[in-house]
């Protein structure tokens, strides 16, 4: 493992047993990949325009460290977490904008940092997530893989690592949810 990965593994640590100042240390090694991250995030899913790569990493980065410590494994453990967590965040701006064009009265802040595509197709945001929550509820770990792999910009050997498993059974498992997921959305179209 790079000492980069396994100074960061063992700063997550330190913060997983109350040490806060180990997370302050861990950011700034952490932040040009949870950057990463969100961009995988808004390229993999209809872009949200109300929040740019920069505001979604912080928002995750606030959702991360609110509460009490998590209990982290190691660098790969955190960057699944943060994957998930801005998954969520997309979701619900998504949700949040759509119930706002339908008359929620809810006002959007336009925060335009790389151009984003400006239009997008909220019911599409909406029934993935909801496919990928019945994903999830019939095979939790096929969830996580897609949601690691598609949303998180995990390799695959990162993802095995985090789940324990060989990267063979990754690449299985993320056909089995591929084909899952398009038979689910054209089902949901009317396909």
């Amino acid at each position: 493992m790079p000492t980069e990965q396994v100074e960061i593994t063992h700063l997550l640590r330190r913060w997983s047993e109350g040490d806060r100042s180990a997370l302050d240390q861990a950011m700034p090694l952490l932040y040009e990949r949870l950057r990463d991250l969100a961009h995988e995030r808004r390229r993999h899913q209809p872009a949200e325009p109300s929040l740019n790569t920069t505001a979604l990493v912080h928002e995750a980065y606030l959702r991360l460290t609110a509460g009490v410590p998590l209990d982290l494994r190691d660098r790969q453990h955190f960057l699944a977490l943060a994957a998930r967590v801005m998954r969520n965040l997309l979701v619900d701006h998504a949700r949040a904008r759509n119930a706002a064009k339908r008359g929620g009265g809810a006002t959007v802040a336009e925060l335009d940092e790389d151009a984003w595509i400006s239009t997008v197709d909220l019911d599409a945001v909406s029934e993935l997530e909801d496919a990928l929550r019945k994903l999830e509820a019939a095979d939790a770990r096929q969830g996580l893989i897609v949601e690691q792999h598609y949303f998180g910009g995990l390799s695959t050997d990162e993802i095995a690592c985090v789940l324990e498993v060989s990267p063979t059974t990754v690449k299985r498992e993320l056909r089995s949810a591929r084909a899952w997921l398009a038979a689910e959305l054209g089902q949901e179209r009317g396909a």
